[in-house]
């Protein structure tokens, strides 16, 4: 670098950066963001985490519930209630009047188990016992309500 031609009021063209604390001043920096970040996306993730875990836990309730819903509706012999659980597709496969002629000519439900909710293929297994005194171990398959975001019993097999 050349120097500075002598005479009074000469300066060189710009002044030299500090030295004295840049290292620590710089890490300090990198650490202090790093911090941030760290805390914004550990932040984030235990709230996906947290609503994926609470949906999970809302799709196992009311799939118990409808189910329970519409297993009591068919044991008290209330079949239209039993119909209004139903999706829409299975509507659509058979009316009020076929499903409670169909349902009256059953068997006749004295008690029934609800078991848990498989979340990956939404069905519930269900141990009916009919007054007979027969067993079965049936498989509700639910669908989730487009309009309403709520669980509706869409078969039994």
């Amino acid at each position: 670098m050349p120097t500075p031609p002598p005479g009074p009021g000469v300066a060189p063209p710009f002044a030299a950066p500090p030295t004295e604390g840049g290292r620590s001043r710089l890490w300090l920096g990198l650490g202090a963001g790093a911090l941030a970040v760290l805390i914004c996306c550990g932040g984030g993730g235990t709230a996906v985490v947290g609503l994926l875990v609470s949906g999970v836990q809302a799709i196992e309730e009311q799939g118990r519930t409808v189910s329970d819903d519409y297993f009591r509706a068919l044991s008290d012999g209330e079949f239209g209630r039993a119909y209004d659980q139903l999706c829409e597709d299975a509507k659509r496969r058979e009316s009020r009047q076929e499903f409670e002629r169909r349902a009256a000519a059953e068997p006749q439900i004295s008690s029934y188990k609800v078991g848990a909710v498989d979340t990956v293929t939404l069905t519930v297994p269900v141990e009916v016992t009919y007054s007979g005194g027969g067993q079965e171990r049936q498989q509700v398959v639910l669908q989730q309500d487009q309009q309403t975001g709520g669980m509706e019993v869409c078969g039994v097999n």
